[in-house]
């Protein structure tokens, strides 16, 4: 299984800040190895962010995001308790779900 996503979620004045880092080689398939075969492309494609159940951020990623990538997302209505869930979905079909509380 993969390292667990790094979820930071907190609320200020019922603005809610997720900052979430994801674990992720995010190979493009352009470069070489030492060997100088081809490094096989290893990507996140989908990202999606839910705040308690309901999804908040949806999107599509490809192989130009640098590996390990940070995302931030402000959310209004956010309170101390509520639940933020970050999942990915990669171009090998092997997927990652992490949650965390709002502080």
């Amino acid at each position: 299984m993969s390292e667990a996503i790094r979820i930071r979620a907190t609320v200020r004045d019922g603005v809610g800040e997720i900052r979430t880092m994801l674990p992720h080689p995010m190979e493009s398939g352009q470069r070489r190895g030492p060997s100088g075969d081809p490094i096989p492309a290893h990507y996140i494609e989908t990202l999606t962010v839910e705040h308690n159940g309901r999804v908040v951020v949806s999107g599509r990623l490809g192989p130009a995001v640098a590996a390990n990538p940070l995302f931030a997302f402000y959310l209004e209505g956010a309170a101390p308790g509520d639940r933020v869930r970050v999942s990915w979905r990669d171009n090998h079909g092997a997927s990652r779900s992490d949650e965390a509380l709002f502080a």
